[in-house]
């Protein structure tokens, strides 16, 4: 149990460390491709992956009710295109370091949404998540915003669009959750990548029409071939081998690891520089976390392990 354990734990961190570092090569990949154009190429990368990997899993392609295309394109609607549109625009204007941090706000957005829309019980461990999560918020926003040095031209304004992003990515788990149990995370996760391919294209066909592809070099494609290959697959089948493994009570505590990797990765990669905002910011952003986490386990312990297929 302890080898199970840990294998699972450590499938867990790499998968939220690889989600942490991919704000870090947004940014990258935003200074070489234009925004729907780098976000096209990344889907349908991801897209020949996913595939051949669920056709030779699931021995072909399953059968999904109507139901379930109309909260798979939901999802994808929320999740892949509007969120890349805010991620990728937010990060014009500000840090890859702030992104990371507002990113990670995720948790306590989705139990605000989960409170406002399914009317869920609000208990003093969401309240405290939602508090530390929003203080979190103005902390990275707030202190040293007047003209500090290392932030974005217009850290405000990029904030907003990543916050936007951390919506379109709760709303995601909302339409999740009414999706037939029928349709495996691989399955959403290829339909999901097929679909915003789709999305994207005629977006992408657009700007690809006056893109200089000539001046692009090997260097340039290694973000837009990790971004549809790491972040979109490997994170994905890193993070439901480790569900698979343990409880999800325990696997939300991973999301931690988010906002610490795409901190450090922006310090480490871009040179970003440190700000005070960010330090404050962070331990707010991972006590809201803790805080939710704590619900998590308190109210799910005693439910049995639910296995994803992958």
């Amino acid at each position: 149990m302890l080898n199970r354990n840990l294998i699972a734990y450590i499938e867990l961190t790499l998968a939220m460390a690889i989600v942490g570092s991919s704000v870090v090569v947004g940014k990258l990949l935003i200074a070489t491709f234009p925004v729907f154009l780098g976000a096209g190429l990344r889907f349908a990368i991801a897209s020949m992956v996913l595939v051949p990997m669920l056709i030779g899993r699931e021995k072909g392609i399953p059968s999904v009710s109507r139901k379930d295309w109309l909260f798979l394109f939901m999802q994808t609607l929320t999740g892949v295109f509007l969120f890349s549109i805010f991620l990728l625009y937010g990060l014009k204007w500000t840090t890859a370091a702030e992104s990371g941090l507002i990113s990670s706000t995720t948790p306590g957005v989705l139990g605000l949404i989960s409170f406002v829309f399914l009317r869920e019980r609000m208990t003093l461990n969401k309240v405290m998540g939602i508090a530390f999560t929003l203080f979190g918020v103005i902390a990275i926003n707030l202190i040293d915003a007047s003209g500090s040095v290392g932030r974005g031209s217009n850290p405000l304004l990029g904030n907003l669009l990543v916050f936007g992003a951390v919506v379109g990515e709760a709303l995601v788990t909302i339409f999740r959750k009414v999706v037939s149990e029928k349709v495996t995370p691989l399955m959403s996760a290829t339909v999901m990548s097929v679909l915003g391919m789709v999305m994207f294209l005629p977006f992408a066909i657009y700007e690809a029409r006056d893109f200089d592809w000539l001046r692009t070099t090997i260097a340039d494609w290694v973000p837009v071939t990790y971004y549809g290959i790491v972040v979109t697959v490997v994170a994905f089948v890193l993070w439901f081998r480790g569900v698979s493994k343990v409880p999800a009570s325990i696997a939300a505590v991973f999301t931690g690891v988010w906002p610490v990797s795409a901190v450090l990765l922006s310090y480490i990669v871009l040179k970003e520089h440190f700000v005070i905002s960010h330090l404050l910011g962070a331990i707010c952003v991972l006590l809201g976390i803790g805080f939710i986490s704590r619900e998590s386990l308190e109210t799910r312990a005693k439910q049995p392990i639910v296995k994803d297929s992958v």
